[in-house]
C-alpha cells in the first residue's frame, strides 16, 4: 500500500485534524484517509446548472424574494415571538 508524506502541513490544519480524529474515535491516519476519501468522492456540481436548479424550485414552490428587507422583519417578528411565548 502507497505511504504519502505530506510536508508543510500548518499547524491549524495539523490540531483540527488531531480533534476531528478524536471525536470520530480515529487515528490521525486513519482519519486523513476518510477525509481524503471523502474529497475525491464528491460529486462535482457546476454552479450555473445548481443555480439553475435552485430557480427552479424556488418558482415552482413560489417564494417571496429573499431580501435585506424580508430577512429583518423575520428576525424581528422571531424575537417577538419568543418574549410573548
Amino acid at each position: 500500500m502507497p505511504t504519502l508524506a505530506i510536508k508543510g502541513l500548518p499547524d491549524d490544519l495539523y490540531r483540527r485534524l488531531k480533534e476531528r480524529a478524536e471525536s470520530h474515535r480515529r487515528s490521525l491516519n486513519r482519519e486523513v484517509i476518510v477525509c481524503l476519501e471523502q474529497a475525491t468522492t464528491l460529486p462535482v456540481v457546476d454552479p450555473r446548472t445548481w443555480l439553475a436548479d435552485v430557480a427552479r424550485l424556488r418558482s415552482r414552490l413560489a417564494l417571496p424574494p429573499l431580501t435585506e428587507a424580508r430577512l429583518r422583519r423575520e428576525k424581528t417578528q422571531r424575537g417577538s415571538n419568543r418574549s410573548t411565548g
